[in-house]
């Protein structure tokens, strides 16, 4: 289904084949036209218009079906499906367009009393060649990648991410990407962050209940009332999880799974900042 035969379609169904809106869409396509229009130009045309090359990219992503069949739809060849979605996915990165604040964002004037949310996300991926045991996840019984997300609370925005293997626990993980947190800052982890405030006076984590003791209400009453608070960072896990990419097995390169993850969020937050 190439562009010309959606611009009928209204914009949530729009939103629902592309897992984007039509401002984020459009916006994509003026930043790869520039690299891919060749009208005018010497040599070969290209068979597809430039929004369809954004379109092969954003189908690869929202449905992840195979090269091969991706390419039956719109008949192209499996290896020219994946020169598109790689071309496209370096140049929307490369011009900065989609860029995340980054950890820097975090000691910057006017962001001290910020309240701040930290959760992970696993994907499953195939099974690796070598090294199974770094990627495999106790907890979801398959090989892993781990994604942290730190997200602003009032926002929704997606400051930074980090990728680790499965085996990696999350508040290792945590750990090694060195956040700068300030201490007036609040943020808010789940019970697999315990020992967080023993590096960070901002942060708060659930009461663990101890052996033979239950919790008392005054802990129960703290943990459902954090629990309704980073409920916003499981809506941003949801977001991504629209493009199937991160909500099935992961079948690509593991080393380009990190450039894929910052560019949807970059997306997502784009979005958030120009709602149409």
């Amino acid at each position: 289904m190439q562009y010309r035969e959606l611009e009928h379609l209204s914009k949530t169904e729009f939103k629902r084949w592309c897992g984007v809106s039509r401002g984020t869409f459009r916006e994509m396509v003026e930043v790869v036209r520039p690299h891919l229009d060749r009208q005018g130009r010497r040599g070969g045309q290209a068979k597809l218009s430039v929004e369809d090359h954004v379109l092969v990219a954003l189908a690869y992503w929202r449905e992840y079906r195979s090269q091969f069949h991706i390419g039956v739809s719109w008949g192209l060849h499996e290896t020219t499906v994946g020169r598109i979605v790689r071309k496209v996915e370096d140049l929307l990165v490369k011009s900065g367009k989609f860029r995340l604040p980054s950890q820097r964002q975090l000691y910057q004037p006017g962001w001290e009393w910020k309240v701040m949310v930290v959760d992970v996300g696993e994907v499953e991926i195939e099974r690796p060649k070598k090294t199974q045991k770094r990627y495999y996840s106790g907890k979801q019984h398959c090989h892993t990648l781990k994604a942290q997300l730190v997200v602003e609370f009032e926002s929704e925005q997606i400051i930074c991410t980090a990728v680790d293997t499965g085996r990696t626990h999350d508040f290792k993980l945590l750990k090694r990407s060195r956040l700068p947190f300030v201490s007036s800052q609040l943020c808010l982890a789940d019970r697999g962050y315990q020992g967080f405030a023993r590096r960070h006076a901002g942060a708060c984590t659930p009461a663990k209940k101890r052996r033979q003791q239950p919790l008392v209400e005054e802990e129960k009453q703290h943990n459902r009332a954090l629990a309704r608070l980073r409920v916003k960072v499981e809506h941003v896990i949801r977001r991504f999880k629209i493009f199937r990419i991160f909500s099935g097995r992961y079948r690509n390169r593991r080393k380009r799974f990190g450039l894929r993850l910052n560019l949807i969020a970059g997306l997502l937050n784009y979005e958030l900042a120009h709602p149409s």
